[in-house]
């Protein structure tokens, strides 16, 4: 009985022993493994695009440490991105970031070729256009909400020189200095407009084109020729500081001021900025890799709206951020006004896409919108799809 017992005791210890060692090379098999993580960039740092992606990035590397190794391709074009997409297989990526539209079709390709490496793409449209691809995933967050809200701050900015005299209501004259006629321009320049609207009705927009993301020549010409229009405050979706720099050189005599996008531009035109929106790309990116390093699903491991491999978010999830406020060219309440729109937005609250306003889309003028009834944007996917143009209101040059 008693040698029994001693098997038995013996038994329990070995088995503990094994138990707490297989453990502990659980354990250190977890925090051992190593992830390469790649990324095509449009741009470079001094890209305020590009930047808010290195931000990612840089959160990726502070938060994993040595268990990642982050290899970015600065400068890439969108039509000629195969070979750098190859070079980040050869060098054995896990999980690869497409950051610019352009890039999505060849990503889609490769995931389609290699698919043990996850490939991710910002501000895409066509991760569940057929044929699926299972290792193929699409992002953006939800940017006609801080659009909006910006759109409310110049707003407030237009009243207020219409309650001290120094414009008439039938002047609230806005400018847009947009890169291209895509959807996710259009969407985002109505957002913005339909924010304007909702504090000063008699206001109207003139957008520019530029056909490109970072011509600050033409940026700056575009804007000059807004102001010289009559327009009061300018915004754009273009990356460069062209609108700022011309905002901040027109004659101070004259009422002009900056909505800016995906940095703060506070410091190039100090007197004329008023504020900006930008996407948080961090969440979706930061998740993404966790996953692959834990060997999740993606799309059970990011917190945000999915549909199928395509997720996207906004206020709700910090997925969109309000740039920083020139407290002293904005008018007064404008900070408190932020952070009400904010959680009406959050709470849905708000239809940003409504109001009495016909859209007609440029392409093809017969088809038309009656935004009576509420358009809701990203209610089927991460990229924006609102591509009317609104009659009356918004004049496209």
């Amino acid at each position: 009985m008693k040698k029994k017992y001693i098997i038995t005791v013996i038994t329990s210890i070995l088995m503990v022993v094994l138990i707490a060692g297989i453990q502990k090379i659980i354990l250190e098999k977890k925090e051992s493994r190593f992830v390469r993580v790649g990324a095509l960039y449009v741009g470079d740092s001094s890209n305020t695009y590009t930047g808010n992606f290195i931000k990612a990035q840089k959160a990726i590397e502070k938060k994993f440490g040595n268990q990642v190794e982050f290899i970015p391709m600065f400068n890439v074009l969108e039509g000629n991105c195969e070979n750098s997409l190859q070079i980040l297989v050869d060098k054995k990526c896990d999980i690869i970031f497409t950051t610019s539209y352009g890039y999505g079709g060849m990503a889609k390709e490769f995931a389609k070729k290699y698919p043990n490496i996850q490939f991710c793409h910002a501000t895409g449209d066509n991760a569940n256009i057929e044929p699926f691809v299972p290792n193929y995933h699409t992002f953006m967050g939800r940017i006609y909400e801080g659009r909006y809200t910006a759109g409310v701050v110049a707003g407030l900015k237009l009243q207020e020189l219409i309650d001290k005299g120094q414009i008439k209501k039938e002047d609230a004259l806005i400018g847009y200095v947009g890169a291209f006629p895509y959807a996710e321009v259009i969407s985002g320049f109505t957002a913005f407009f339909l924010g304007v609207q909702s504090v000063v009705p008699s206001s109207k927009m003139i957008v520019k084109y530029t056909n490109s993301w970072t011509d600050f020549v033409k940026e700056k010409n575009c804007t000059k020729e807004l102001i010289d229009q009559g327009c009061i405050v300018i915004s754009q979706h273009s990356d460069t500081a062209g609108p700022a720099t011309a905002c901040e050189e027109t004659d101070s005599t004259k009422n002009v001021f900056l909505v800016s996008y995906n940095q703060s531009m506070a410091d190039v035109a100090p007197t004329t900025y008023l504020i900006g929106s930008k996407i948080n790309w961090t969440p979706y990116m930061v998740g993404a890799v966790e996953a692959v390093l834990n060997n999740k699903s993606i799309e059970k491991n990011v917190d945000a709206v999915f549909f199928k491999n395509d997720a996207c978010a906004g206020f709700d999830k910090n997925w969109v951020e309000i740039l920083e406020l020139n407290t002293i060219v904005a008018a007064d309440g404008t900070k408190e006004n932020i952070e009400k729109i904010k959680k009406q937005i959050s709470k849905g609250e708000i239809d940003v896409f409504k109001g009495d306003f016909i859209g007609v889309n440029p392409e093809n003028p017969l088809d038309t919108i009656n935004l009576n009834v509420p358009y809701k944007e990203n209610s089927f996917s991460s990229a924006p799809s609102f591509s009317y143009i609104l009659k009356d209101k918004i004049i496209v040059q």
